[in-house]
């Protein structure tokens, strides 16, 4: 029930952000600190994480002749990030980044 909680304080957050035109707010996947094989990893052997699930999108950005052009991505799938980028939010005391729709490289499918 807790956890239900937790993601519900998550939601407010976002009820008092939503990102604008083409912009995608995410959150950065953890860093494995543990190999398969149990060897504790150190913070700097661990590499930057570009996988991220998305948390909120913009409705998207108006192209030349004025029409919407929706974000490609939706709240909950998880994408692939550039190695840089991206702005840094904190909600809740908790970090997100900011990226256009256009700099996300890809999102994977289950």
């Amino acid at each position: 029930m807790a956890h239900s909680f937790s993601l519900f304080g998550h939601l407010q957050a976002f009820r008092r952000f939503l990102p604008l035109f083409d912009r995608v707010l995410v959150e950065r996947l953890t860093a494995e600190t543990v190999t398969k094989g149990g060897i504790m990893l150190p913070e700097k052997s661990q590499g930057k994480v570009l996988q991220a699930t998305v948390m909120a999108v913009g409705p998207g950005s108006v192209n030349q002749k004025g029409n919407l052009q929706p974000v490609s991505v939706k709240v909950g799938e998880k994408v692939l990030l550039p190695e840089y980028g991206g702005t840094k939010v904190v909600l809740d005391d908790k970090d997100y980044y900011l990226f256009r729709d256009a700099d996300i490289l890809g999102k994977y499918t289950e």
